[in-house]
C-alpha cells in the first residue's frame, strides 16, 4: 500500500543517466525549492509506460509552471532509462531504483508482474517543498495511468 498524504516522503539517492554521464538525483536536492512530482512506472520500453512519460513530456512546461520537478522511477538500469529516453524523446529526468529500496520505501513495489519479477507499480506522488506527501495514487492494475487532472490540481494549491 502506497505511503499515505500528510508523510514525510523518504528521501532517496538514485542514479540516472544522460549525455553527460551517470548522476544522482535526489528528493532532498528539491527541498525549499519546488515541489516534486514522482512517477514509479513498471518498465521502460512498455506502451503504457511510454504513453505516460511521452505525454508527461508534452506538458512538462506546465508542470514548471507549478514549480514542480518531474522524477520517473522505474528498476530499470539507467542505462535502459536513457537508452528509452532518446528513442521515444522523454524529457523528463529518469531515476533507476535497480535495488527495488525506494519502490518499496513508498509502498508500491509488486512482488511479481507478469513473471517479470518485482516491479513498481505505477503510481504517482506529490512531495511539497517541505518534503511532505501531499498527493499519493497507486493505480488499480499497471495499464491504468495517474490522474494527472488530480495532481496538477494538488500542485496549483501548493503555490
Amino acid at each position: 500500500m502506497a505511503i499515505s498524504i500528510g508523510t514525510k516522503a523518504p528521501d532517496f539517492t538514485l542514479k540516472s543517466k544522460n549525455a553527460d554521464g551517470v548522476s544522482d538525483i535526489q528528493l532532498s536536492a528539491n527541498l525549499n525549492k519546488k515541489n516534486t512530482v514522482i512517477l514509479f512506472f513498471p518498465l521502460a520500453f512498455t506502451g503504457v509506460c511510454t504513453t505516460e512519460l511521452c505525454d508527461v513530456t508534452a506538458g512538462l512546461g506546465q508542470y514548471s509552471d507549478l514549480n514542480a520537478d518531474v522524477i520517473g522511477i522505474s528498476v530499470d538500469s539507467p542505462f535502459a532509462q536513457e537508452a528509452w529516453a532518446q528513442k521515444e524523446n522523454i524529457g523528463i529526468t529518469l531515476a533507476s531504483d535497480l535495488n527495488k529500496k525506494t519502490a518499496a520505501d513508498y509502498g508500491v513495489l509488486l512482488d511479481d508482474l507478469l513473471g517479470f519479477g518485482a516491479t513498481s507499480a505505477r503510481a504517482a506522488f506529490v512531495v511539497d517543498k517541505e518534503g511532505v506527501v501531499q498527493y499519493a495514487e497507486q493505480t488499480p492494475t499497471p495499464k491504468d495511468l495517474p490522474n494527472f487532472d488530480a495532481i496538477k490540481a494538488c500542485l496549483q494549491g501548493l503555490q
